[in-house]
């Protein structure tokens, strides 16, 4: 997070530069509040897909939603084939909700991304009726390039290091922009602007989740 800020000074600025962009934002201080917000926003019966994350995991999300009813479209079943795994990030692009994080916000109201695949940054542009994004003020940046930088540096190395990727940040703790086939960073997504208004919602917790 931004250390030089006062937090709801930084709130503030955070969601105002949000709402200009056309996307919509809410706080809340902790995460059970924001859990029984986004559980508020979605009807039973609705068909959920998530991009994976660390945060909705510390967040129980994937669990209540397999639990309760809803079409959740899980991705995370043992033993799960290569062909099936595409035809359910096929199908997460057609679902009513799509809950994922974000690798960085910047104070300017930017969703930058990075992806291996490129299924979450998919959804997040394109596909989902609505897409409800969380995000731990630990994620917040002051601009542009320090969400690069975060992601490259920080967010990729550590997540290489904890799926096994064969590919130098892994080893080094920093990007060298590498042509490894294991590569997690292909895809850069920056949202700086949502077209339909109330597609996006970008819910801010006031702890640090995920990575």
């Amino acid at each position: 997070m931004c250390d030089t800020y006062n937090l709801d000074i930084l709130i503030k600025r955070l969601i105002d530069s949000l709402k200009k962009n056309n996307i919509d934002a809410l706080y809340f201080s902790n995460r059970k509040e924001a859990v029984d917000q986004i559980l508020n926003l979605i009807p039973e019966g609705s068909s959920v897909a998530y991009g994976g994350s660390l945060t909705i995991d510390e967040l129980g999300l994937k669990e209540i939603f397999k639990k309760g009813n809803y079409n959740f479209i899980d991705r995370g079943k043992a033993n799960i084939r290569a062909d099936e795994m595409f035809a359910l990030r096929r199908e997460s692009l057609l679902a009513d909700f799509f809950v994922c994080s974000t690798n960085a916000l910047t104070l300017d109201g930017e969703l930058v991304n990075i992806d291996g695949v490129g299924n979450r940054v998919a959804a997040l542009a394109f596909g989902p009726r609505k897409v409800i994004v969380v995000t731990g003020i630990n994620k917040i940046v002051e601009n542009l390039d320090k969400a690069l930088e975060r992601i490259r540096n920080k967010v990729a190395p550590i997540h290489a290091r904890r799926r096994g990727r064969k590919v130098p940040c892994a080893y080094s703790g920093f990007c060298s922009d590498c042509r490894s086939p294991e590569r997690i960073c292909n895809i850069i997504s920056i949202i700086k602007y949502q077209r339909e208004r109330g597609r996006l919602l970008v819910i801010i917790i006031g702890e640090a989740l995920g990575l």
